[in-house]
């Protein structure tokens, strides 16, 4: 492996440097500015002054040689906008020039062609507001500068200084607005581009995103584990514990599609391609009454909203996949986005490849066969695509089209004699989802705006086990198709007081399939299941900004059970003080699909879950109950989070929750009990960025049908700590990070008594756990420019530098009366390099 890690990053340095010098000149044999005054300094003897962002991006050719100081001066004058003024002996200052123009104009609605009174008006560092009639007057000192006008209720715009006429004032309108009360109320939460909401929820907004320890090409999923209290119990973004609950109980959206498969390579990386995916909302408690269920946790990924109206596009190529994105205005009303990505294992086998197929293959049939049976020509493939389209239809009217296609596929081939002839059977599994979603969404007036969203998801799951020994088929399926239609109002009722209402119908459909051939055997069972929900929900913020509520209920009706389920929602934020907020969240929640978990016998065993419906007895509906309390301080850099929360999962199953031990094979039902708390310690010093992240957490099932009833749960992780550190130093990004967990509970068979009446014999159920996980990641992004509107990044990624080799899952089985322990071990030392061009 170590040859084969040297040779990428020799091929990827390259690489890279060869486009760093395609930086320096461009076709036309035009200079960068920058460059042009660092020769004319050495010249000319002169010392240029000026802000890096002033001459960036600036291509000219250079003057002639036999040309003056000040000829050249003049020269660089009439071929930028820029001016170049001696302050003293030898020292020029560079900057833009001044202009002492006055414009005006005349601030309306669209609408109604009436004035707009008190309008903000801004134009660099002048800054006026419109009289009643509308009427503003504005000095702009550079054409670089744009005029940008605000008004409450009304889009904000931004005007050049070229499209006012110089003669006259124009009349300027303004489109009516339906702003949202939910605002940003801590920035750079962790790190840049990781923000705490108003509303109690986190996001992070990959278009101002920094860097986060291990983790390049801003994986989706990988990022939301960056928040106290999410984490992956076996390192996967198929299963994201939120505050102790299972992966199948958060709510995962799309660009408001419901999904229903997390990742690539398994669950190893996200499936979710994140140059189309702009921003992804993290909320562990107080959901809006929109969302429906959950009951552990909300993820919520969207794509840019506003439509694009210059073509920029990105080609990126990394040791896993090579990928594309296209964002093309087409015409003045609409854009659309589309990004593809496909694994390269086609062409290389990279370590980090290598590194992923061991760990999804290990501990399967994939990786270990029967000593007569040979697994040969093993291949693994994923691919997905995605698509949104805007069209603004009106000022009021948005159209908006979004599309997903993923694919994962995995084939090998088993080999064997059979009656003394050479046989091969080809074994595969295979992992879909496909969806779309229609979205119109009309702004009445700067009061009332209506929502509507329609989709349909599919979730397909297939595999085929050949047994070749027996002459056996062993086919196995897991579809589920969804359809959703959503309508709901939101309604300024005054400035600080906004209602949302609206009624919400589902129609989901869970079949699964086994089918062998010899002996014949065919099981398909299919249930559907429709909900239909309405929901109101009052949103206010005080006129000073420090109290943001929003207050609400959702009525589920279950037609088939003939069932109806209140859901009221809450979050509240208070400023106590300057520096001081204060949080209350809190929440009921149900859904009706889950994931069971038959380790043995499910797909092959590297895909453990199929979703299955509730049938409302053997299977419940899961519900929950949630309340959480938090304090935020924040001075100077600082920012202290301390939250602790109460969250009890009502109607889970055995079958749902993973056991491997005396309880795999019951078939229970119960409930969990979470109780814990949540602490984050940040600090900010210019370019460098330190944090300490640490969770508590008590998780305890009660299975009245098991004995005992009352025990740590399989996802009871009783300390989580992380310490983390990035650093941005002119055009590269550091960052590493330690992690830390307490090992996941397991039951033990007792010792020196481990078999009894041909059993094993099992400790009290999770008395033990697995060793702690420690893991130590790095990485690093260079940023650079490839000409006047084209740049990129190189960056480099290590998982695990210290190789050690974490227990994520054990289990104990018989064999020959004795009693074998089968362990699953986490990634190892697995590097990664990204390099990403960008064009517009």
């Amino acid at each position: 492996m170590g040859k084969e890690i040297k040779k990428t990053f020799i091929f990827f340095s390259l690489l890279f440097f060869v486009q760093l010098g395609a930086n320096a000149q461009d076709k036309d044999g035009q200079e960068l500015l920058s460059r042009v005054l660092n020769i004319l300094q050495e010249q000319y003897n002169v010392q240029f002054n000026y802000a890096e962002d002033t001459v960036e991006n600036i291509f000219l050719m250079p003057p002639e040689k036999t040309l003056s100081l000040s000829q050249a001066l003049t020269y660089l004058e009439a071929e930028t906008e820029l001016s170049y003024s001696m302050m003293s002996e030898g020292v020029i200052l560079v900057q833009l020039k001044k202009m002492d123009l006055q414009f005006c104009g005349y601030v309306k609605d669209k609408d109604n062609l009436q004035p707009l009174s008190a309008a903000t008006v801004q134009s660099g560092n002048n800054s006026i507001i419109t009289d009643e009639n509308g009427f503003f007057q504005i000095k702009v000192e550079s054409v670089a500068q744009p005029i940008t006008i605000r008004f409450l209720g009304y889009r904000p715009i931004d005007i050049s200084p070229n499209q006012i006429s110089k003669s006259g004032c124009d009349d300027v309108f303004l489109v009516p607005y339906f702003q949202s009360l939910s605002e940003v109320l801590i920035s750079n939460y962790i790190t840049s581009g990781i923000n705490k909401l108003s509303r109690g929820s986190y996001e992070i907004d990959f278009s101002n995103f920094d860097i986060l320890p291990g983790v390049i090409d801003n994986d989706v999923l990988q990022s939301v584990q960056a928040f106290p209290g999410v984490q992956s119990i076996n390192e996967t973004v198929s299963n994201i514990n939120i505050r102790g609950g299972t992966h199948d109980q958060n709510l995962i959206l799309w660009d408001g599609i419901k999904m229903y498969q997390s990742g690539h390579f398994f669950g190893l990386i996200s499936m979710y391609n994140p140059q189309i995916t702009q921003t992804v909302s993290l909320v562990k408690n107080g959901s809006d009454v929109s969302y429906t269920d959950g009951v552990s946790g909300t993820i919520v990924m969207k794509t840019e909203q506003e439509i694009n109206t210059q073509l920029k596009g990105t080609l990126g190529v990394n040791l896993t996949d090579a990928n594309a994105f296209v964002d093309a205005p087409l015409g003045n009303k609409s854009s659309i986005q589309i990004a593809a990505r496909k694994s390269i294992n086609d062409f290389v086998e990279t370590p980090t490849y290598t590194a992923f197929f061991d760990r999804i293959a290990q501990n399967t049939e994939v990786a270990n066969n029967a000593t007569t049976i040979t697994n040969t020509d093993k291949r693994f493939d994923f691919y997905d695509t995605s698509l949104r389209w805007i069209y603004k239809i009106s000022d009021k009217d948005e159209l908006r089209l979004n599309f997903i296609n993923v694919s994962n596929q995995l084939q090998f081939d088993e080999n064997a004699i059979v009656n003394q002839k050479e046989e091969t059977r080809e074994s595969s599994l295979k992992q879909n989802s496909i969806a779309g979603a229609l979205h119109y969404n009309r702004v009445w007036n700067n009061r009332l705006q209506t929502t509507l969203e329609v989709f349909e998801t599919d979730y397909k799951l297939r595999a085929i086990n050949a047994n070749i020994l027996d002459s056996q088929r062993f086919l196995q399926e897991n579809i589920v198709s969804e359809t959703s239609a959503k309508i709901k109002a939101d309604y300024n009722l005054f400035e600080n007081l906004q209602l949302l209402g609206g009624y919400h119908v589902v129609e989901t459909e869970i079949t699964n399939l086994d089918d062998v051939d010899i002996p014949l055997f065919r099981n398909l069972v299919s249930e559907v299941v429709r909900t239909h929900a309405v929901f109101s929900q009052i949103g206010y913020r005080s006129p000073n900004r420090k109290t943001n509520m929003n207050l609400g209920m959702r009525y589920n009706y279950i037609d088939k059970f003939k069932k109806s389920i209140w859901e009221p929602r809450l979050s509240f934020n208070q400023r106590i003080f300057r520096r001081l907020t204060l949080d209350v969240l809190g929440e009921f929640k149900n859904q009706n699909a889950s994931q069971v978990i038959n380790l043995q016998n499910d797909f092959l065993g590297i895909e453990k879950r199929r979703w299955q419906m509730s049938n409302n007895s053997t299977i419940p509906i899961i519900r929950s109950k949630q309340i959480s309390s938090g304090l935020s301080y924040s001075h100077k850099g600082w920012l202290i989070n301390f939250e602790g929360y109460y969250k009890q999962v009502k109607g889970i199953t055995t079958q749902s929750q993973g056991f491997q031990n005396q309880y795999e094979f019951e078939r229970q039902s119960g409930n969990y009990y979470v109780k814990g708390l949540d602490l984050l310690v940040r600090k900010h010093i210019d370019g460098f960025n330190t944090w300490l992240s640490y969770s508590y957490m008590d998780n305890r099932y009660l299975f009245e049908g098991l004995e005992p009833d009352y025990f740590p749960s399989n996802y009871n992780i009783s300390h989580t700590a992380t310490i983390g550190a990035t650093y941005a130093w002119s055009n590269l990004k550091i960052s590493t990070g330690l992690n830390w967990h307490s090992g996941k509970p397991t039951t033990r068979p007792i010792f020196g008594n481990e078999i009894v009446d041909g059993n094993i014999n099992y400790e009290s159920t999770n008395n033990s756990n697995l060793e702690d996980y420690l893991r130590l990641d790095m990485s690093a992004l260079y940023n650079f420019n490839l000409g006047k509107s084209s740049t990129g990044y190189f960056g480099f990624s290590i998982w695990n530098v210290l190789d050690r080799q974490n227990q994520v899952n054990n289990y104990y089985r018989l064999d020959n009366e004795s009693v074998d322990e089968i362990v699953q071990r986490s990634l190892g030392f697995t590097p990664n390099a990204v390099l990403r061009l960008t064009f517009q």
